[in-house]
């Protein structure tokens, strides 16, 4: 089972709380300790367990990024460093993206590319990107399908062309050539509004 990066975090968040709840359990029944130590080491211990909570609760309404308007329109919400992010189902397989309108294309990181379908290592990298860290050669794909949605909304594409960037990539790009689908994209503060 391959785990993400969001789930990576929730894992470790949720052993962080596991850690914080035993260790409370055993100190508060030491009896070798004195007193005020053992308070000491208690609410040092209840201090990182709400830093945990708090950190998991962050990451968990993080995740929770899409939602849809009564009229039939996504709603992206930005993360706390103010980027949209989203998953989308590429070739059934659930991808990780940032939104980004410096970007031409859909670009798949190697890894994503290998998990819906792709050989990295078998594409012709025959294009060339210009990026923050310089040129990059990139390899055309053909994706069969990329669904964005929440709830019972759904937005299907098929055929769609990405490129698989053979440089170094954090994250998965989603540019401007899918966001031209839609016919109408709203940006109100920390929201942005997808309608078709």
């Amino acid at each position: 089972m391959d785990f993400d990066g969001d789930q990576i975090a929730r894992l470790v968040y949720l052993g962080i709380w596991g850690t914080v709840l035993v260790s409370y359990v055993l100190i508060s029944r030491t009896q070798g300790l004195g007193q005020s130590l053992r308070h000491l080491m208690l609410w040092g211990l209840i201090f990182v367990g709400v830093a945990a909570g708090y950190a998991l609760w962050q990451d968990i309404s993080d995740s929770n990024r899409i939602a849809v308007t009564g009229d039939g329109a996504l709603v992206l919400q930005a993360d706390r460093s103010g980027h949209f992010n989203l998953t989308m189902a590429v070739n059934g397989t659930p991808t990780d993206f940032m939104l980004d309108t410096g970007a031409t294309e859909i670009v798949l990181t190697q890894s994503d590319a290998a998990r819906v379908g792709f050989d990295p290592q078998a594409l012709s990298y025959l294009g060339q990107a210009r990026t923050a860290n310089g040129v990059v050669r990139t390899a055309r794909v053909t994706l069969d399908e990329v669904v964005l949605g929440a709830d019972d909304l759904e937005f299907r594409d098929t055929d769609v062309t990405a490129f698989v960037n053979e440089g170094a990539l954090d994250v998965s790009l989603l540019g401007m050539a899918y966001l031209r689908r839609f016919a109408r994209i709203t940006i109100e503060g920390d929201r942005m509004i997808l309608e078709r």
